[in-house]
């Protein structure tokens, strides 16, 4: 394990080994600063990653942690660190009551956060998690990105803490703010930052309408994994769960906007209004 330079005294990286979603493997620990380093999402929860880890910040002083938001891949290491370092643990508020340990300090959106002399505008970014959040250098056009995009393998969003409208949103913001890269929690370094942002958005469309068409294909009401294997041909049966909860995602942001109804006792089965 090593630490690489992303931008000299700005932002650097280390991989470490975390029990995320594959074909990620790794989670990107990102060190904002030079010297006195603020830890983005130290995410392992295995002793030998988390030694490898401190070894890799050794040269630096760790003056905060910071968490994007409550997933195991991205807290896991957070308790670990902060006994070596003494350093607090900050987050949102949302994310500090659905971690099981306690979080030092509160982080919102508003002021901006020093890190070493670089000052990171906070973004509040809710979509794939209620509390996530993001951190935008506008001097070097940098997002720090938690789970809103991935360099590999996709985002998932599971209701009901997955909101697709809220994820949309976010999306179009970071966008507008014409990034050039983005500091992925999975994954290299984006730098067609602006063009990956508007893919996410026209994919995440384009599923909605395959949503909305296969509804039209039905003779009557279908539940979301019904859907699956029409909108997901590819995608083999283990993961056809987690395909499910995207397309209720969707559904529930296509309820939202009167275009759906959910039927049967339990709303388990959709159709078009």
């Amino acid at each position: 394990m090593s630490y690489d330079v992303v931008i000299p005294g700005v932002i650097g990286r280390v991989e470490v080994r975390s029990p995320t979603l594959p074909p990620a493997t790794h989670t990107n620990a990102w060190v904002l600063g030079a010297e006195r380093v603020t830890v983005v999402d130290p995410a392992s929860p295995w002793p030998e990653e988390q030694e490898a880890l401190a070894s890799a910040l050794a040269p630096l002083s760790v003056e905060r942690i910071l968490l994007t938001h409550h997933h195991v891949d991205h807290v896991s290491g957070a308790e670990d660190l902060r006994a070596r370092t003494g350093a607090p643990i900050v987050a949102h508020p949302i994310t500090a009551d659905l971690v099981d340990f306690e979080v030092d300090e509160f982080l919102e959106e508003g002021p901006p956060l020093d890190c070493d002399g670089t000052s990171w505008t906070v973004l509040h970014t809710p979509g794939h998690a209620p509390g996530h959040l993001c951190l935008h250098d506008p001097a070097s056009a940098t997002i720090v990105a938690g789970d809103m995009v991935a360099g590999v393998g996709t985002i998932v969003l599971v209701p009901p803490e997955g909101d697709l409208g809220h994820y949309l949103a976010q999306l179009g913001r970071l966008r507008d703010l014409s990034p050039a890269r983005l500091c992925a929690a999975h994954g290299p370094v984006i730098t067609d930052a602006v063009a990956y942002l508007q893919h996410y958005l026209d994919h995440r469309n384009m599923r909605t309408e395959q949503v909305r068409s296969g509804l039209r294909a039905a003779s009557s009401a279908v539940s979301p994994r019904d859907l699956v294997p029409g909108i997901y041909p590819e995608l083999p049966e283990l993961f056809w769960g987690i395909a499910a909860a995207q397309v209720h995602c969707h559904l529930l942001w296509l309820e939202g906007r009167g275009e759906v109804r959910s039927l049967g006792p339990s709303h388990e089965v959709w159709e078009l209004t």
